[in-house]
């Protein structure tokens, strides 16, 4: 009588310590680290091991069971030395052997879920959160986050498109805001580097996109509004607000707003504004009501901008 082995780990015969999965028909390339619990009898390289069933036949007696015995351990040294003679000839054996990898695997893995075992971190769906300088962002009515690939930092902008007001493009925006990390500030004040960036923050929004196309006819002129201090998310912060002249278009607003992070090495952090100036485009107050709802990652509360903010 035989029996066939079923599927299950067991002890490699080529690798000390490791066990191998056996599907029922043949080795597989699954290996893992020995368990503690005692496993099943080893099956050979190629298909299932037959072994006498141990317990005697009727009147066998004691020696039928001795004898079976022996020739039970005779079959398993057997079983053992030939699973260790195929799987030892590494590239050069049949493709039924077992390949000679010792990655461990599960036997429960599932190719249709692979790729969601680890999905991707994704943001809070109402707000725009900037997970590297630790603030967050609650996005308004009517804006929605950018997937846009030129984007820089964690931006949203107004969710209705329209064509550029000097062509090239039919993907305008009325409003936008981006926050970044500040780069060399070299020791700066949040003042010193909002009145440094409030120009490229206007350059990026109306001088050229980009990709360096003059989507609203390049800036001609512009108008300090603001410049003043504030507090953001409980730190010391600076905004500038300009008004800013296209050549095409109805022209904008822009502001920079710097705040010291409240993460890591409190880094600066740049907030840009850019709003255009005509009646279809956010309220100028809704700069004010954007800046006040900024936070820090995990702050329960609805922002902290201090009273010095008003409107422009």
């Amino acid at each position: 009588m035989s029996m066939t082995t079923p599927a299950g780990w067991f002890p490699d015969p080529n690798t000390p310590g490791t066990e191998r999965w056996w599907d029922g028909t043949a080795w597989t390339a699954h290996t893992r680290p020995v368990q503690a619990q005692v496993p099943p009898p080893v099956p050979a390289g190629f298909g299932p091991p037959t072994v006498p069933m141990a317990q005697a036949t009727s009147g066998g007696g004691g020696r039928g069971r001795l004898l079976a015995l022996v020739a039970a351990g005779v079959v398993l040294v057997g079983a053992v030395a030939a699973g260790a003679v195929l799987l030892g000839k590494g590239d050069d054996a049949d493709p039924g052997a077992a390949p000679n990898v010792s990655e461990p695997a599960t036997t429960t893995a599932d190719p249709k879920n692979s790729q969601s075992a680890t999905p991707p971190a994704t943001d809070d769906s109402g707000s725009l959160t900037d997970q590297l300088n630790g603030i967050t962002i609650p996005i308004p009515e009517g804006w929605e986050k950018s997937d846009s690939s030129l984007d820089e930092g964690a931006t949203m902008v107004t969710d209705e498109t329209y064509d550029c007001p000097a062509g090239g493009s039919p993907l305008c925006r009325r409003g936008r805001v981006s926050s970044i990390t500040a780069s060399r500030t070299d020791g700066k004040s949040p003042a010193a580097l909002a009145e440094q960036d409030i120009t490229t923050a206007a350059d990026k929004a109306y001088e050229e996109d980009a990709v360096g196309t003059r989507i609203y006819g390049g800036i001609r002129s512009h108008t300090v509004l603001k410049s003043q201090s504030v507090a953001v998310a409980g730190r010391a912060g600076h905004l500038v607000r300009w008004r800013v002249v296209t050549g095409a278009g109805p022209g904008g607003y822009v502001q920079s707003l710097v705040l010291p992070s409240s993460v890591g090495s409190e880094s600066m952090v740049i907030v840009r504004f850019a709003f255009d100036a005509s009646p279809e485009a956010p309220k100028l107050a809704d700069m004010d009501k954007i800046a006040a709802s900024i936070r820090p990652i995990g702050d329960a509360t609805s922002g902290g901008v201090g009273s010095s903010i008003g409107p422009g």
